[in-house]
Protein backbone atom coordinates (compact mmCIF):
# COMPACT_ATOMS: atom_id res chain seq x y z
CA UNK A 1 0.00 0.00 0.00
CA UNK A 2 0.88 3.98 -0.32
CA UNK A 3 0.41 7.19 0.60
CA UNK A 4 -2.44 8.69 -0.21
CA UNK A 5 -4.93 11.96 0.22
CA UNK A 6 -7.39 13.58 1.52
CA UNK A 7 -7.91 11.26 4.90
CA UNK A 8 -4.95 9.16 6.45
CA UNK A 9 -6.84 6.58 7.10
CA UNK A 10 -10.41 8.41 6.45
CA UNK A 11 -12.66 11.55 6.98
CA UNK A 12 -16.22 12.17 7.09
CA UNK A 13 -18.31 13.58 5.00
CA UNK A 14 -18.63 14.24 1.25
CA UNK A 15 -21.19 16.64 0.31
CA UNK A 16 -24.21 15.33 -1.24
CA UNK A 17 -23.52 18.32 -3.40
CA UNK A 18 -20.37 16.65 -5.00
CA UNK A 19 -22.01 13.66 -5.56
CA UNK A 20 -25.50 14.12 -6.89
CA UNK A 21 -26.00 17.67 -7.61
CA UNK A 22 -27.43 19.39 -4.83
CA UNK A 23 -30.03 16.96 -3.14
CA UNK A 24 -29.08 15.40 -0.10
CA UNK A 25 -29.97 11.84 1.75
CA UNK A 26 -32.52 12.91 4.64
CA UNK A 27 -32.53 10.54 7.18
CA UNK A 28 -36.76 9.79 8.53
CA UNK A 29 -38.07 10.07 11.73
CA UNK A 30 -35.88 8.43 14.42
CA UNK A 31 -38.62 4.86 14.76
CA UNK A 32 -37.18 4.42 10.96
CA UNK A 33 -33.73 5.06 11.44
CA UNK A 34 -32.84 1.65 11.38
CA UNK A 35 -34.70 0.94 8.04
CA UNK A 36 -32.92 4.08 6.71
CA UNK A 37 -29.33 3.20 7.51
CA UNK A 38 -30.17 -0.11 5.79
CA UNK A 39 -31.01 1.67 2.45
CA UNK A 40 -27.65 3.37 2.01
CA UNK A 41 -25.09 0.77 4.15
CA UNK A 42 -24.14 -2.53 4.37
CA UNK A 43 -22.63 -4.96 7.15
CA UNK A 44 -19.55 -6.30 6.35
CA UNK A 45 -19.34 -10.46 5.46
CA UNK A 46 -18.17 -12.30 8.91
CA UNK A 47 -15.25 -13.69 7.08
CA UNK A 48 -13.43 -13.20 4.59
CA UNK A 49 -14.04 -16.36 3.24
CA UNK A 50 -17.62 -14.84 2.29
CA UNK A 51 -16.38 -12.31 0.40
CA UNK A 52 -17.93 -12.54 -3.35
CA UNK A 53 -15.33 -14.14 -5.58
CA UNK A 54 -12.61 -14.65 -3.40
CA UNK A 55 -10.94 -17.48 -4.43
CA UNK A 56 -7.65 -17.39 -2.98
CA UNK A 57 -6.22 -20.57 -1.80
CA UNK A 58 -4.45 -20.95 1.88
CA UNK A 59 -1.27 -21.42 1.03
CA UNK A 60 -1.48 -17.97 -1.30
CA UNK A 61 -2.62 -16.03 1.70
CA UNK A 62 0.18 -17.51 3.68
CA UNK A 63 3.04 -16.16 1.03
CA UNK A 64 0.98 -12.99 0.91
CA UNK A 65 0.93 -13.11 4.49
CA UNK A 66 5.02 -13.54 4.18
CA UNK A 67 5.78 -11.23 1.86
CA UNK A 68 3.59 -7.96 3.29
CA UNK A 69 6.12 -8.76 6.48
CA UNK A 70 9.26 -9.28 4.49
CA UNK A 71 11.36 -6.04 5.01
CA UNK A 72 13.85 -7.68 2.16
CA UNK A 73 11.32 -6.72 -0.06
CA UNK A 74 12.80 -3.05 0.17
CA UNK A 75 16.71 -2.28 -1.05
CA UNK A 76 17.35 -0.86 2.62
CA UNK A 77 15.60 -4.48 4.78
CA UNK A 78 14.08 -1.76 7.01
CA UNK A 79 10.64 -1.91 5.19
CA UNK A 80 8.21 -3.86 4.69
CA UNK A 81 4.20 -2.88 3.35
CA UNK A 82 3.44 -3.81 7.33
CA UNK A 83 6.12 -0.80 8.09
CA UNK A 84 3.69 1.71 6.77
CA UNK A 85 0.72 -0.50 6.63
CA UNK A 86 0.55 -1.80 10.88
CA UNK A 87 -2.06 -4.00 11.44
CA UNK A 88 -2.23 -3.26 14.76
CA UNK A 89 -2.53 0.57 14.31
CA UNK A 90 -5.58 0.50 12.29
CA UNK A 91 -3.80 -0.58 9.13
CA UNK A 92 -1.74 2.75 9.22
CA UNK A 93 1.34 4.17 10.84
CA UNK A 94 -0.09 6.69 13.31
CA UNK A 95 2.80 9.44 11.49
CA UNK A 96 1.57 12.29 9.12
CA UNK A 97 3.64 10.98 5.98
CA UNK A 98 5.27 7.69 6.25
CA UNK A 99 9.51 7.25 5.95
CA UNK A 100 10.83 5.83 3.05
CA UNK A 101 13.73 4.39 1.20
CA UNK A 102 16.71 6.82 3.11
CA UNK A 103 14.53 8.62 5.08
CA UNK A 104 12.36 9.96 2.39
CA UNK A 105 9.04 10.84 3.43
CA UNK A 106 6.32 10.21 1.24
CA UNK A 107 4.20 13.07 -0.53
CA UNK A 108 0.78 11.43 1.55
CA UNK A 109 -0.05 9.90 4.38
CA UNK A 110 -0.14 6.11 4.62
CA UNK A 111 -4.04 4.85 4.26
CA UNK A 112 -5.83 1.93 6.30
CA UNK A 113 -4.80 -1.29 4.63
CA UNK A 114 -8.06 -3.01 6.74
CA UNK A 115 -11.23 -3.17 4.10
CA UNK A 116 -9.08 -2.29 1.51
CA UNK A 117 -10.37 -5.02 -1.01
CA UNK A 118 -13.95 -3.30 -0.88
CA UNK A 119 -12.51 0.18 -2.55
CA UNK A 120 -13.62 0.47 -6.02
CA UNK A 121 -10.33 1.49 -6.67
CA UNK A 122 -7.00 1.81 -4.94
CA UNK A 123 -4.65 5.06 -4.00
CA UNK A 124 -6.31 8.24 -3.07
CA UNK A 125 -6.56 9.36 -6.91
CA UNK A 126 -7.56 5.79 -8.06
CA UNK A 127 -4.26 4.79 -10.44
CA UNK A 128 -4.65 1.38 -9.33
CA UNK A 129 -7.96 -0.87 -9.79
CA UNK A 130 -7.18 -3.13 -7.26
CA UNK A 131 -5.38 -4.21 -4.80
CA UNK A 132 -3.38 -6.34 -7.04
CA UNK A 133 -1.64 -3.62 -8.99
CA UNK A 134 -1.96 -1.71 -6.24
CA UNK A 135 0.61 -3.88 -3.66
CA UNK A 136 3.68 -3.53 -6.47
CA UNK A 137 3.77 0.11 -6.37
CA UNK A 138 5.34 0.88 -3.47
CA UNK A 139 7.80 -1.82 -3.61
CA UNK A 140 9.37 -0.52 -6.86
CA UNK A 141 8.66 3.35 -5.52
CA UNK A 142 12.21 4.94 -5.17
CA UNK A 143 10.51 7.07 -2.27
CA UNK A 144 9.20 3.93 -0.59
CA UNK A 145 10.74 0.21 -0.90
CA UNK A 146 13.14 1.40 -3.63
CA UNK A 147 13.77 -2.11 -5.19
CA UNK A 148 13.72 -2.75 -8.87
CA UNK A 149 11.13 -5.79 -10.42
CA UNK A 150 14.22 -7.51 -11.58
CA UNK A 151 15.84 -7.24 -8.13
CA UNK A 152 12.15 -8.32 -6.13
CA UNK A 153 12.58 -11.54 -8.54
CA UNK A 154 16.58 -11.92 -7.80
CA UNK A 155 15.98 -11.52 -4.33
CA UNK A 156 13.31 -14.08 -3.60
CA UNK A 157 15.08 -16.51 -5.67
CA UNK A 158 18.43 -16.20 -3.75
CA UNK A 159 16.15 -16.81 -0.15
CA UNK A 160 15.67 -20.76 -0.41
CA UNK A 161 12.63 -20.84 1.68
CA UNK A 162 10.90 -19.21 -0.65
CA UNK A 163 11.17 -21.80 -3.69
CA UNK A 164 8.96 -23.90 -2.42
CA UNK A 165 6.54 -21.17 -0.92
CA UNK A 166 5.48 -19.92 -4.41
CA UNK A 167 5.21 -23.57 -5.52
CA UNK A 168 2.73 -24.32 -3.40
CA UNK A 169 0.89 -21.31 -3.61
CA UNK A 170 1.01 -21.09 -7.54
CA UNK A 171 0.90 -24.59 -8.26
CA UNK A 172 1.57 -25.54 -12.12
CA UNK A 173 3.61 -23.33 -12.57
CA UNK A 174 7.16 -23.72 -14.02
CA UNK A 175 8.89 -20.51 -13.09
CA UNK A 176 6.47 -19.43 -10.10
CA UNK A 177 8.50 -16.44 -8.17
CA UNK A 178 7.74 -13.41 -10.28
CA UNK A 179 7.09 -9.65 -9.20
CA UNK A 180 3.36 -10.28 -10.72
CA UNK A 181 2.76 -13.11 -8.25
CA UNK A 182 4.28 -11.13 -5.66
CA UNK A 183 1.58 -8.67 -6.19
CA UNK A 184 -1.12 -11.33 -6.41
CA UNK A 185 -0.03 -13.09 -3.22
CA UNK A 186 0.27 -9.78 -1.35
CA UNK A 187 -3.19 -9.13 -2.48
CA UNK A 188 -4.70 -11.74 -1.71
CA UNK A 189 -3.42 -11.53 2.23
CA UNK A 190 -4.62 -8.13 2.32
CA UNK A 191 -8.28 -9.51 1.34
CA UNK A 192 -8.03 -11.41 4.45
CA UNK A 193 -7.62 -8.06 6.61
CA UNK A 194 -11.30 -7.00 7.34
CA UNK A 195 -12.86 -5.86 10.76
CA UNK A 196 -16.25 -7.27 10.77
CA UNK A 197 -18.97 -7.15 14.05
CA UNK A 198 -18.39 -3.00 14.08
CA UNK A 199 -21.39 -1.66 16.63
CA UNK A 200 -22.78 -0.46 13.06
CA UNK A 201 -22.49 -3.72 11.48
CA UNK A 202 -24.85 -5.31 14.52
CA UNK A 203 -27.25 -2.53 14.02
CA UNK A 204 -27.63 -3.28 10.47
CA UNK A 205 -27.94 -6.84 11.36
CA UNK A 206 -31.60 -6.01 13.14
CA UNK A 207 -29.20 -5.39 16.57
CA UNK A 208 -31.45 -2.24 17.79
CA UNK A 209 -29.70 -1.47 20.84
CA UNK A 210 -26.00 -2.26 19.13
CA UNK A 211 -25.86 1.93 19.18
CA UNK A 212 -26.56 4.07 22.06
CA UNK A 213 -29.21 6.81 21.51
CA UNK A 214 -26.33 9.67 21.35
CA UNK A 215 -24.68 7.40 18.13
CA UNK A 216 -27.82 7.25 16.60
CA UNK A 217 -28.05 10.65 16.80
CA UNK A 218 -25.16 11.26 15.38
CA UNK A 219 -26.26 8.52 12.50
CA UNK A 220 -29.09 10.62 11.62
CA UNK A 221 -26.76 13.76 11.53
CA UNK A 222 -24.55 11.67 9.55
CA UNK A 223 -27.44 11.33 6.82
CA UNK A 224 -29.23 14.22 7.10
CA UNK A 225 -26.65 16.53 6.58
CA UNK A 226 -25.67 14.61 3.41
CA UNK A 227 -22.44 13.10 4.14
CA UNK A 228 -23.77 9.20 3.45
CA UNK A 229 -24.50 10.41 -0.20
CA UNK A 230 -21.15 9.55 -0.54
CA UNK A 231 -19.97 7.85 2.60
CA UNK A 232 -22.27 4.92 1.96
CA UNK A 233 -22.28 1.37 1.09
CA UNK A 234 -20.38 -1.55 2.68
CA UNK A 235 -17.22 0.14 3.37
CA UNK A 236 -18.78 4.09 3.97
CA UNK A 237 -16.98 5.34 1.31
CA UNK A 238 -14.43 3.82 -0.73
CA UNK A 239 -16.72 3.48 -3.89
CA UNK A 240 -16.72 7.19 -5.77
CA UNK A 241 -14.70 10.36 -6.44
CA UNK A 242 -15.25 13.54 -5.33
CA UNK A 243 -13.79 16.69 -5.09
CA UNK A 244 -11.71 17.94 -1.33
CA UNK A 245 -13.45 21.57 -0.97
CA UNK A 246 -16.77 20.82 -3.10
CA UNK A 247 -17.95 23.72 -1.55
CA UNK A 248 -15.46 25.86 0.22
CA UNK A 249 -11.53 25.39 -0.29
CA UNK A 250 -10.08 23.83 2.78
CA UNK A 251 -7.12 25.16 4.46
CA UNK A 252 -3.76 24.25 2.58
CA UNK A 253 -2.26 22.37 5.81
CA UNK A 254 -5.19 20.07 4.37
CA UNK A 255 -5.19 20.69 0.92
CA UNK A 256 -2.01 21.48 -0.40
CA UNK A 257 -2.31 23.78 -3.53
CA UNK A 258 0.69 22.08 -5.50
CA UNK A 259 -1.45 18.46 -4.75
CA UNK A 260 -3.83 18.37 -7.36
CA UNK A 261 -5.17 14.70 -7.03
CA UNK A 262 -6.81 12.71 -9.70
CA UNK A 263 -5.92 15.58 -12.28
CA UNK A 264 -2.37 13.89 -12.17
CA UNK A 265 -3.48 10.85 -13.37
CA UNK A 266 -5.96 11.69 -15.89
CA UNK A 267 -4.78 15.07 -16.61
CA UNK A 268 -8.70 16.07 -16.79
CA UNK A 269 -8.51 19.89 -15.47
CA UNK A 270 -12.36 18.87 -14.00
CA UNK A 271 -10.58 16.05 -11.47
CA UNK A 272 -8.32 18.83 -10.15
CA UNK A 273 -8.20 18.33 -6.13
CA UNK A 274 -10.38 15.05 -6.63
CA UNK A 275 -9.72 11.93 -5.01
CA UNK A 276 -11.23 8.50 -3.87
CA UNK A 277 -13.77 8.99 -0.88
CA UNK A 278 -11.67 7.56 1.64
CA UNK A 279 -13.79 4.43 3.76
CA UNK A 280 -14.57 5.54 7.08
CA UNK A 281 -14.40 2.23 8.85
CA UNK A 282 -12.53 2.16 11.91
CA UNK A 283 -11.85 5.62 11.75
CA UNK A 284 -11.23 6.64 15.41
CA UNK A 285 -8.23 4.09 15.24
CA UNK A 286 -6.73 5.90 12.26
CA UNK A 287 -5.42 9.23 12.94
CA UNK A 288 -3.91 11.68 11.49
CA UNK A 289 -6.27 12.69 9.27
CA UNK A 290 -6.01 14.20 5.54
CA UNK A 291 -2.99 13.55 2.54
CA UNK A 292 -0.86 16.01 5.26
CA UNK A 293 -1.79 14.24 8.48
CA UNK A 294 -2.11 17.39 9.32
CA UNK A 295 -5.42 16.51 11.72
CA UNK A 296 -5.27 14.71 14.87
CA UNK A 297 -8.67 15.07 16.29
CA UNK A 298 -11.67 13.02 14.97
CA UNK A 299 -13.79 16.19 15.68
CA UNK A 300 -11.39 18.57 13.96
CA UNK A 301 -11.92 16.42 10.61
CA UNK A 302 -15.42 16.43 10.97
CA UNK A 303 -15.51 20.01 11.07
CA UNK A 304 -13.15 20.62 8.29
CA UNK A 305 -15.18 18.51 6.13
CA UNK A 306 -18.80 19.79 7.43
CA UNK A 307 -17.65 22.96 5.93
CA UNK A 308 -15.61 22.17 2.44
CA UNK A 309 -17.82 19.54 1.77
CA UNK A 310 -21.20 20.86 3.29
CA UNK A 311 -20.76 24.49 3.39
CA UNK A 312 -21.68 24.02 7.22
CA UNK A 313 -20.11 24.85 10.51
CA UNK A 314 -21.46 22.00 12.30
CA UNK A 315 -21.31 23.06 16.23
CA UNK A 316 -19.70 21.21 19.12
CA UNK A 317 -22.88 18.69 19.88
CA UNK A 318 -23.56 18.02 16.41
CA UNK A 319 -19.69 17.12 16.10
CA UNK A 320 -19.65 15.19 19.26
CA UNK A 321 -22.85 12.95 18.08
CA UNK A 322 -21.08 12.52 14.92
CA UNK A 323 -17.74 11.24 16.49
CA UNK A 324 -19.62 8.98 18.52
CA UNK A 325 -21.36 7.54 16.05
CA UNK A 326 -18.15 6.97 14.24
CA UNK A 327 -16.46 5.21 17.13
CA UNK A 328 -19.32 2.71 15.80
CA UNK A 329 -17.59 1.86 12.58
CA UNK A 330 -14.61 0.06 14.30
CA UNK A 331 -14.66 -3.68 14.10
CA UNK A 332 -12.96 -6.89 15.23
CA UNK A 333 -9.54 -6.29 14.36
CA UNK A 334 -7.87 -9.09 12.45
CA UNK A 335 -5.67 -11.47 13.99
CA UNK A 336 -2.57 -11.89 12.30
CA UNK A 337 0.30 -14.52 13.51
CA UNK A 338 3.15 -13.07 11.80
CA UNK A 339 5.00 -15.60 10.11
CA UNK A 340 8.74 -17.03 10.43
CA UNK A 341 10.41 -15.57 7.46
CA UNK A 342 12.91 -17.96 4.98
CA UNK A 343 16.47 -17.34 6.42
CA UNK A 344 18.32 -15.52 3.43
CA UNK A 345 21.15 -17.38 1.58
CA UNK A 346 24.48 -17.26 1.06
CA UNK A 347 23.18 -14.65 -2.41
CA UNK A 348 20.83 -13.12 -1.01
CA UNK A 349 21.44 -8.83 -1.70
CA UNK A 350 22.84 -7.29 1.47
CA UNK A 351 21.12 -4.40 2.91
CA UNK A 352 21.53 -0.85 0.85
CA UNK A 353 22.29 1.64 3.45
CA UNK A 354 24.04 4.63 1.89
Amino acid sequence: MSRLLLVGAAVLAVTAAACSGNQQVTAPAADDLMKAAQAQFKPLPASYKDIPGNTASEDLIALGAMLYHDPRLSASHALSCAACHNIGLGGGDDASTSVGHKWQLGGRNAPTVLNATFNFAQFWDGRAKDLTEQAGGPIVNPVEMASPPEHIVEQLKSIPGYADAFAKAFPGQKDPISAQNVSIAIAAFETTLITPNAPFDQYLNGKADALNPVQKEGLKLFMDKGCAACHNGINIGGGMYAKFGAVAAPDAKYRPVADKGRMAVTKDPADEYVYKVPTLRNVALTAPYFHTGSAWDLKEAIKVMGKAQLGQDINDDETGKIAAFLETLTGDQPKVLVPILPPSGPDTTRPQRD
